[in-house]
């Protein structure tokens, strides 16, 4: 889903586009590899695939994806991944990713709905174990039931703090005790530098080319 954006230095400005043009936009010389500033490179793409990143605390949109759909003022909607990449979230059907009946993870795999998201942090493979058993036994939980599910007091944001702190890993889950504070460190940088390259790409959409005094 990396829509490729690229960018190369010329004439004192930066310019980003998707195909590198024959002549610089803005002073319309030939290019060639012995006219770069710098060499073209690819900006980096900030989106990740759930399924790639198991155990980790990933977040997309409520709706839609970021690229097309998300603007500051839309809600996000926060999960975790098993050791499988599978996301467990919580929402107003309850919670996903876990099998109430059989006490075990769901069949029904909804990490497709996350091909595109923000990787807000993940931990290694020694973790396999005791990640999976915390986040089974706290989706187990009652109070991850549809009906108790609540926008603005219990919703997949609790259930995520919840988690974490159940997990006491360390730093991570000390944060997890303030909403506020967990925002703070690990939402709002990577929200911001997402918010950069998504209005990087509405540009590119509208133009061919962007461009930047350096």
């Amino acid at each position: 889903m990396d829509p490729g954006i690229l960018c190369f230095h010329h004439c004192d400005h930066k310019v980003f586009c998707t195909i590198i043009p024959e002549q610089c936009p803005v002073c319309k010389q030939n290019l060639d590899r012995y006219d770069y500033n710098l060499l073209p490179f690819r900006v980096p793409y900030p989106f990740v695939k759930a399924s790639q990143h198991p155990r980790a605390i990933v977040m997309k949109p409520t709706h839609g994806d970021f690229l097309n759909d998300y603007y500051n003022s839309k809600d996000l909607h926060i999960g975790v991944t098993n050791s499988h990449g599978c996301v467990v979230e919580f929402s107003e059907k309850g919670i996903r990713g876990v099998d109430n009946a059989v006490k075990q993870w769901s069949d029904f795999d909804t990490s497709a709905d996350w091909d595109q998201c923000l990787l807000l942090e993940q931990f290694d493979e020694l973790w396999n174990e005791i990640w999976d058993s915390v986040l089974l036994k706290v989706s187990l939980s009652p109070f991850w039931q549809a009906d108790k599910y609540n926008e603005e007091r219990h919703n997949c944001f609790t259930f995520v703090l919840t988690f974490l702190r159940a997990l006491d890993c360390g730093e991570l889950s000390e944060k997890a005790h303030d909403p506020k504070l967990f925002c703070k460190q690990y939402v709002v940088p990577r929200t911001s530098a997402a918010g950069k390259y998504i209005s990087l790409y509405r540009q590119l959409k509208r133009q061919n080319y962007f461009i930047q005094n350096q």
